[in-house]
């Protein structure tokens, strides 16, 4: 398997790297490496190429590129060692789940050694955003991760936080940033010292060929709230219509966020985002700025236009 590094450039905030625990991880930042390798793996290139994303350079961004089955494979060795980081730091992993094809690839997780060894009872699992439908639709993200792998795992029920399907969008979304307010209040999942907005451990987020992240769609209106925690859509361009979503200052306070993303429907976003040109439009996609480190997990179809 052939491997071609470049180079991202990452932000230069100071990190201590003797509070880290585990250096397979890579600290959020740190002032001693002021370059992170892009590692494109199954793929053979002549000479390196260095990618200037359009996204805003302020986190330590990685970008990988993987055969479908590695990248299932990586994507579930990333996620159990920052599970095993956070509940031996703080006794909780705070995780925040999408919908469409990431549970699939979350499927290695079910397998040994993560599904014997990680401590699944101090998982407390969130949706990053969800169809305001009831809980046994086809259309649930609640459905789609039970079915695939909640189910699957002794994650204790009351660690699994779906919405209420009984509320309006509106009052869903209510609902639901009462519930992460509380759970803020009692120190399960933390928050940041500097905006009081809820830092969960890890977002593993999907894109859509629009460059749509969450329920935060290009143009929309949402992408700029900068208040509410969980806000609402009636309108979604992609059917259903009413959901609710985190807003960009939850996504964004995160440690850690992970956008996977798959496909040759997927490239023209994939190019806009993380692409050489200086006049991309900024997609939601784009917007994705964690506190932490930020990792592409991408398949060659999705890359193939980089």
């Amino acid at each position: 398997m052939a491997y071609t590094q470049s180079t991202l450039l990452s932000n230069t905030q100071p990190f201590p790297l003797a509070s880290f625990p585990n250096r397979n991880l890579h600290p959020p930042c740190t002032r001693l490496c002021l370059f992170r390798p892009l590692i494109f793996k199954g793929i053979s290139v002549v000479e390196p190429k260095r990618l200037v994303p359009s996204m805003a350079e302020t986190n330590n961004v990685a970008v990988e590129v993987f055969e479908k089955e590695d990248l299932a494979v990586s994507l579930a060795k990333y996620v159990a060692d920052l599970s095993n980081k956070f509940t031996s730091e703080r006794g909780a992993f705070t995780v925040c789940l999408s919908g469409g094809s990431l549970i699939n690839y979350l499927r290695k997780l079910l397998e040994p050694p993560y599904v014997d060894t990680l401590e699944w009872s101090k998982w407390h699992v969130f949706w990053v955003d969800e169809r305001v439908v009831p809980k046994t639709h086809e259309d649930s993200n609640y459905k789609l991760a039970l079915d695939g792998l909640l189910s699957k795992v002794p994650i204790p029920p009351g660690n699994i936080y779906a919405i209420n399907d009984t509320l309006s969008a509106e009052g869903a979304a209510d609902d639901y940033e009462t519930c992460l307010r509380h759970l803020v209040k009692d120190n399960v999942i933390a928050s940041s010292p500097a905006s009081g907005f809820p830092k969960f451990d890890i977002m593993l987020l999907g894109m859509g060929p629009d460059g749509h992240v969450a329920s935060l769609f290009p143009g929309h209106p949402l992408v700029e709230e900068n208040k509410r925690w969980v806000t609402f859509i009636k309108d979604s361009p992609k059917p259903p219509p009413e959901r609710i979503t985190f807003t960009f200052p939850v996504i964004n306070t995160s440690a850690y966020a992970a956008l996977v993303v798959t496909g040759k429907g997927k490239a023209d976003a994939v190019h806009s985002v993380l692409g050489s040109s200086q006049n991309s439009v900024k997609l939601p996609a784009g917007l994705v700025s964690p506190e932490g480190e930020m990792k592409w997990f991408l398949d060659k179809g999705a890359a193939s236009k980089l």
